[in-house]
Order: C-alpha cells, then sequence, then structure tokens
C-alpha cells in the first residue's frame, strides 16, 4: 500500500468516525432535553403576600381560595369558626389540586376522593400523609394576608 492510499483511507476513517459522532449527537440531544427539566423562572419562597384582602374573601360565595405559593399551589380555606388557614393545595397521593368542601367540611381531592380535616391531617381516601400547612398572618390594619411556610 503506497502512502497516498493511506492517506485516504485515513481521511476516509475521520471522515467516518465524524458522520456517526455526528448522527449520534443529534438523536441524543433532543432526549437529554426533553429528560433533563429547564431551569425553574419562579424561585422557591418562603413568604407571599396574597393578591387578595380577607374581605374579599369573606364576601365570597366560596370560603376558600386556591393561589400561587412559589412554584406550588397552596390553598387559603376560613372555616366555619371564622379561622384562616393556609396548606398546600397539592394532594400528598398524586398531586391533585385540592379544594376546601363546605358541605362536607373537609379539604377534599376530587382525583380519587381523598379527605383532609381543617387541620391538613388526611382522613380517608388513598392519601399517605397530611397536607403541609402554611402559617397566616393578617395585617388588622390593611387586610393584607401574608402567607408563609412553617418553621
Amino acid at each position: 500500500m503506497n502512502e497516498v492510499d493511506h492517506g485516504k483511507r485515513s481521511f476516509l476513517g475521520w471522515l467516518f468516525k465524524g458522520g456517526v459522532t455526528a448522527l449520534m449527537a443529534s438523536v441524543l440531544y433532543p432526549i437529554y432535553k426533553y429528560v433533563i427539566p429547564p431551569a425553574s423562572a419562579e424561585a422557591n419562597i418562603s413568604q407571599l403576600k396574597l393578591p387578595f384582602k380577607l374581605a374579599d374573601l369573606s364576601q365570597a360565595k366560596e370560603a376558600y381560595r386556591i393561589f400561587k405559593f412559589g412554584r406550588e399551589l397552596g390553598i387559603l380555606v376560613v372555616t366555619p369558626n371564622k379561622e384562616v388557614k393556609a396548606f398546600s393545595a397539592l394532594c400528598t397521593h398524586l398531586d391533585c389540586t385540592v379544594q376546601y368542601r363546605d358541605d362536607m367540611g373537609v379539604i377534599w381531592c376530587a382525583c380519587h376522593n381523598g379527605h383532609y380535616d381543617l387541620e391538613g391531617r388526611n382522613i380517608a381516601g388513598p392519601p399517605p400523609r397530611p397536607l403541609e400547612q402554611y402559617d397566616v398572618h393578617i395585617d388588622e390594619s390593611t387586610d393584607d394576608i401574608f402567607v408563609s411556610k412553617m418553621t
């Protein structure tokens, strides 16, 4: 084999390896981007001023309101005793959004009929653990509602 054939063979080998590498990258890159979630635009927060006032909730037909708490959902409930409580609004079973059922006096998950009492404890259905409870602070002078993670 002469030197020219060796050079051609080496160049063709390099070209083939480069083509296989490019093909693999074009197949694996979309899979990687699908599996690895993008960075979240919202940061985790520890305290939030709700965009509604306590008076708005008292005048509403329903005694609860769902709100966004950073990347998660929260639920604010006015109990029959006029206590204001806040919990994570994600069911501990399969992360469905819960709601307050005034007629039953429970926080209810419609996905699989999970029930939580007004302390957030799971009392019926498949939820394996209680809802995460948040601290609620109400500014008496402005009627603003502040919700924070329990410490």
